[in-house]
């Protein structure tokens, strides 16, 4: 793998993280319309939702910003 292909990987996948946050943030809410906000898959989706702002702000201390 070159380094370019190293670097456009690390992009699609900074990239993915920011898709994957939205959509996490986008059923969260719909849970918490619907009143779920206290079962399971709303536990899951916000561990899931601090997994992926975790993985993004150490892509951000690396220099890498939001797109």
């Amino acid at each position: 793998m070159t380094d370019q292909e190293r670097l456009a990987a690390y992009d699609r996948l900074y990239a993915d993280l920011l898709k994957e946050r939205d959509k996490v943030a986008s059923d969260m809410d719909k849970l918490r319309a619907a009143g779920k906000n206290r079962g399971a898959t709303y536990q899951q989706l916000l561990a899931q939702k601090l997994t992926v702002q975790n993985l993004i702000g150490r892509f951000e201390i690396y220099g890498i910003k939001e797109m």
